[in-house]
């Protein structure tokens, strides 16, 4: 209750905060007040949504650093006005919360009434709501008026925190349009991530082929057409070119079969993502303790998200982080498929710096996935996922 009334505090002097920035803003004056007020209205509505059950969302739009610009997207933010109605509510509550608060103390007094009356002396008034209080008879009688007050705060106390909490689920929760909006733009950004990632993907093999196994197969081309020239005349040197032929056909054959392994691994299509992970922890130079609970195939682009990353977070564990072991944990829960992978090295993984993680979380957003990092300097890692499979 204190809490609540110190909210309704805090957002009647908010409101007012708001109005004067919206007056100033109006009057032209060069101050960026208004933007300082919604970045303490956002903090405040913030903390509010987070003492619902369940937390309200949030979806506000981004402030720009000018300030004409701020209080111009401050106006037209549809989240912004919803939180000045919030503020105007919770304000309007306040007092309703300030006089619940007060019964409390009022039906003590009411309760020991005749014990003033008794210690005060006669030329001294006293007075209970108002009811001056002349001798023990009256004061006696105060006692159960004490009581029925304190069934007041009682019985509405319940009614305060409920009628608050739907007020602020009702105007800070981002509306139906607002979500839809959200998620089209999601939607978009991951579109065009999944579209850059292809692309990328497309380049690498084809810088692959053009470097690897073309480059190999035109020294093949060329070691056979110089030895059927000198079959005749050199069959030492024609047999030592045949030879290095079939190394150059050995390699290009081993490229090609490691870009195919890049793109979609053999045994992610026959074994599925338990056996594609137990093969993946049998050839890192590291230990890798598995905890694998997938009991049915999943579908084959989930397979592949989850495979791809759960190698890019072991070879970074051998490559980067200096780690002894490395802990890997595949649970399918029905609806969605829980990774984590947890190492015991150095830490201090950025998740905006690599290219490794950037990946991974751009892979899975386009499976509505999400990636967690904790990485605190000097260890352990600890990279939670998750992608939804169906049930």
């Amino acid at each position: 209750m204190l809490l609540s009334i110190a909210v309704g505090v805090a957002a009647f002097g908010l409101l007012v905060a708001t109005g004067v920035g919206l007056l100033l803003g109006a009057a032209g004056v060069r101050r960026p007040v208004l933007g300082r007020v919604v970045r303490r209205v956002r903090q405040l509505a913030a903390a509010q949504r987070g003492r619902c059950a369940p937390p309200v969302p949030s979806l506000y739009t981004p402030l720009p650093d000018d300030p004409h610009e701020r209080d111009r997207a401050i106006r037209a933010d549809p989240a912004t006005r919803r939180d000045t109605a919030w503020l105007a509510a919770q304000a309007a509550l306040a007092p309703i919360g300030i006089i619940l608060l007060a019964g409390w103390p009022s039906a003590v007094l009411g309760v020991l009434t005749p014990f003033l009356r008794r210690f005060t002396p006669a030329g001294i008034p006293l007075m209970y709501q108002g009811i001056p209080v002349t001798n023990m008879r009256t004061a006696y009688l105060m006692v159960p008026l004490g009581l029925a007050t304190a069934l007041i705060p009682y019985l509405f106390a319940r009614w305060y925190i409920v009628a608050e909490g739907r007020v602020a689920e009702s105007l800070l929760a981002p509306t139906e349009a607002a979500r839809l909006a959200a998620r089209v733009e999601k939607l978009a950004q991951t579109r065009a991530a999944v579209v850059d990632a292809s692309a990328a993907e497309l380049r690498r093999i084809e810088r692959d082929l053009h470097d690897g196994a073309q480059a190999r197969l035109v020294a093949l081309a060329m070691n056979l057409g110089m030895a059927e020239d000198l079959f005749d005349s050199n069959p030492a040197t024609a047999r030592a070119m045949l030879a290095e032929a079939r190394a150059d056909a050995r390699s290009a054959m081993g490229e090609l079969r490691d870009l195919v392994r890049g793109i979609h691994p053999p045994i992610l299509s026959d074994r599925g993502l338990p056996g594609a992970v137990l093969a993946l922890s049998i050839v890192s130079s590291i230990p890798v303790d598995l905890d694998v609970r997938v009991d049915r195939r999943l579908p084959a682009p989930v397979e592949a998200a989850a495979y791809f990353a759960l190698a890019e977070l072991v070879t970074n564990a051998i490559k980067h982080s200096g780690a002894s072991v490395v802990r890997v944990s595949v649970v399918d829960e029905g609806a969605r498929l829980v990774m984590r992978v947890r190492d015991d090295g150095r830490g201090g993984a950025d998740p905006a710096g690599g290219t490794g993680l950037t990946g991974i979380r751009r892979r899975f957003e386009a499976f509505d996935g999400t990636v967690r990092v904790s990485s605190p300097a000097g260890g352990p890692t600890l990279v939670e996922m998750e992608l939804p499979c169906g049930s």
